[in-house]
């Protein structure tokens, strides 16, 4: 690569924001789930979504020139492969991971970057004063927003999931602060006669029931809140932490795996759910990812080392990595 093609990749992702502010405008405006049954004119697609005809037709040519749209020459728009993602009802959407992305308070973090990377500090705390998790319990709608997010990535991981890792042996597995049950009820679907406990905070459980209903699981599990920093239920074979300990630091996680490990039988099992960091120069979704934890939430990405690190010292022995795909692996650990 030559200097001027040099600079002009790096002018690429200079102005990625871009890309992904408009993704993000598209996914909440539902464009793909108007495009999934045909074209549609950019006048239409204005009618539907109550917006301005030109500037929406701005949007969707630039999103149409990177691929996530088709453009005709009658100013009508279809899907691509790649813009077929942003439906809601496909089973790896993007859309509510689009939309979460672009929510004000989201970008806002990422604008204070270089505050964490000067002083180390979580910049989501220094640009609202509080931190995320009690910033969306005082905004319900931005919880709505986020639980949808983590629901959709969760069916868009599931499958690779059960594919990669066997859950057959187990009774009772309980997913702890699972959501609402995303994965737990595709575990249970997949498993007829295992049954299930699903174990998260009031108010995101309580939303749980159809999603079980769908799967047709509700009568094999049971829905229990609480506070997994105080104590989760016992009589699981499995315990399932997907997502959750990139999302704090070492000592808060080490409260909750012996929170786990209190209500553990001593022949279950922990199922560790998290992308794993790649060697240098490799994986960059899980680094990116771990900049978000540190903007975010406060929390980070980790290495096997370190998972096996902050598993040791929560009195658990890792027995076994398994890689489910690009963005998770499943950590299997036993107590000790």
């Amino acid at each position: 690569m030559d200097e001027r093609d040099a600079a002009a990749e790096l002018q690429k992702m200079v102005n990625g924001f871009q890309v992904s502010q408009a993704i993000c405008i598209a996914a909440t405006l539902g464009i793909a789930d108007h495009l999934k049954d045909g074209k549609r004119t950019s006048g239409e697609l204005a009618a539907l979504t109550n917006t301005h005809p030109q500037a929406l037709y701005r949007l969707l040519r630039a999103l149409a020139s990177v691929g996530v749209f088709h453009e005709a020459e009658d100013r009508s728009f279809s899907l691509t492969p790649v813009g077929g993602a942003l439906r809601s009802d496909v089973q790896h959407s993007v859309a509510s991971w689009a939309i979460l992305a672009g929510r004000p308070y989201f970008r806002q973090a990422w604008s204070d970057l270089l505050h964490s990377v000067s002083t180390g500090e979580n910049a989501f705390r220094h640009a609202y004063g509080k931190g995320v998790w009690e910033y969306r319990a005082e905004h319900p709608e931005e919880s709505v927003i986020f639980d949808r997010a983590m629901t959709a990535m969760s069916r868009g991981v599931a499958a690779a999931v059960i594919a990669a890792y066997d859950f057959r042996p187990f009774a009772v597995v309980m997913d702890v602060a699972g959501g609402q049950g995303a994965l737990l009820a595709e575990i249970l679907r997949r498993n007829p006669g295992q049954r299930g406990i699903l174990f998260d905070q009031p108010q995101v459980v309580a939303k749980a029931g159809p999603v079980f209903e769908v799967a047709g699981v509700a009568d094999r599990c049971d829905v229990v809140a609480g506070d997994f920093f105080v104590s989760v239920p016992e009589g699981a074979d499995a315990i399932v932490l997907k997502w959750i300990l990139h999302d704090w630091d070492d000592d808060t996680n080490i409260r909750i795996l012996k929170t786990c490990r209190r209500a553990m039988r001593p022949e279950g099992k922990l199922l560790v759910l998290e992308s794993i960091l790649a060697p240098p120069n490799e994986g960059a979704s899980a680094k990116f990812g771990d900049l978000n934890m540190l903007v975010m939430p406060g929390g980070q990405e980790r290495t096997a080392e370190e998972f096996r690190s902050l598993l040791a010292a929560s009195d658990f022995r890792v027995a076994n990595i398994v890689e489910a795909g690009p963005r998770i692996s499943i950590i299997e650990a036993e107590p000790v």
